[in-house]
């Protein structure tokens, strides 16, 4: 039996003196010891999900290595309480952060892409693949998660002045850090260690081709994860990365690299982009009308603002989209139904007011 009373908290400076445990190099801490007794981590050991296959869950802990049957409600990053007689009631920890999108399809699930990241790296590419409304987007969704999102630009080799590329992503939010570098240079180690340091876990998230198993690579010194050149012709990346995947950095953090994501539709995730859009969301407290849809109303402070140049147009409607999406996909389902029920009623009381003609 392990002894897991030294990851409960209130440990003080002699737990910063000493050597990490393998559970606190997995990223283990306060958060999730404050949600168990010793009792319970001597009987349902703490493990974590470093991969999501469709065959089941990839589990790592002290002395553990295993796969346990597949379950939509646990993710990469997860930290589970390991119940060997049942692994399917292994419990899932309360999580200090979670990264999720509205799933790909017709029905508006919420997919769980990532939990218990400490900083989430936004990457794009400086080329074709570069776009602010992504790069919004993504941002908002680690706002959302509570994640400290970090901009890191890419292929600076490719650019003569890469200071516009800088600019036009630092345009995103006053909040978020910028990164310019090589992935394929000695750069990435240094110029992301600040974020990078032992327990922490970070993500790359971006589309495919942006660099991101390249950085993650860098930052273990290896090459053993593939990576693949971009389409010359469009600068589109291919899928390189299949599965969502924790890499412990030796010495160091622990990395996500993630699939490149064609499409990432937000849901639940209204205080993430009032966080990206500060400036919308105070002038549109300052409109007329609480209902204002920021068009043509009487008393638009947002509308004024455009006019006078106090506000960009574009970020007023991608602000917009964002809203109008988050809204959608944020609907339960009983509230859809609910909706398309009354629309129902609504066509059938109007089919019955309409005249009969007479034959």
């Amino acid at each position: 039996m392990r002894d897991y009373s030294s990851f409960l908290p209130g440990k003080g400076k002699r737990q910063a003196m000493r050597e990490p445990t393998p559970l606190e190099r997995l990223g283990w801490g306060s958060f999730f010891a404050q949600q168990v007794d010793v009792d319970a981590l001597s009987i349902t050991p703490p493990v974590r999900v470093v991969a999501v296959h469709r065959s089941g869950l990839q589990v790592t802990g002290d002395g553990i290595d295993e796969t346990l049957p597949p379950r939509s409600d646990a993710t990469v990053g997860d930290w589970l309480l390991l119940d060997r007689a049942q692994p399917r009631a292994s419990r899932v920890l309360s999580r200090a952060s979670l990264i999720k999108r509205r799933a790909p399809g017709t029905d508006r699930q919420v997919q769980l892409i990532a939990a218990n990241i400490d900083t989430v790296f936004v990457v794009t590419s400086c080329n074709q693949d570069f776009n602010i409304a992504r790069l919004e987007r993504y941002v908002a969704l680690a706002f959302e998660a509570g994640i400290e999102p970090v901009i890191v630009l890419t292929k600076t080799d490719l650019v003569d002045d890469v200071q516009p590329w800088i600019e036009a992503a630092r345009a995103v939010s006053d909040r978020v850090a910028v990164v310019a570098l090589d992935a394929r240079s000695e750069a990435p180690p240094n110029a992301l260690s600040a974020w990078c340091r032992p327990g922490r876990t970070v993500a790359f998230l971006g589309s495919s081709g942006v660099g991101k198993s390249t950085l993650t690579n860098a930052l273990a010194r290896t090459q053993a994860i593939a990576t693949q050149p971009i389409r010359e012709e469009d600068a589109k990346g291919r899928h390189t990365t299949t599965r969502r995947e924790l890499h412990l950095i030796p010495g160091g953090c622990l990395v996500l690299d993630t699939p490149g994501m064609r499409e990432l539709q937000l849901t639940d995730a209204a205080s993430g982009i009032a966080d990206v859009y500060p400036e919308v969301e105070a002038l549109a407290a300052q409109c007329r009308f609480s209902d204002c849809q920021h068009e043509s109303e009487p008393g638009c402070a947002v509308q004024e603002a455009v006019q006078e140049g106090r506000l960009d147009a574009g970020r007023l409607v991608r602000w917009r989209k964002l809203h109008a999406e988050d809204a959608f996909n944020s609907a339960s389902l009983a509230e859809r139904r609910q909706r398309e029920r009354e629309f129902g009623k609504m066509v059938r009381r109007a089919t019955r007011a309409k005249p009969h003609r007479k034959t």
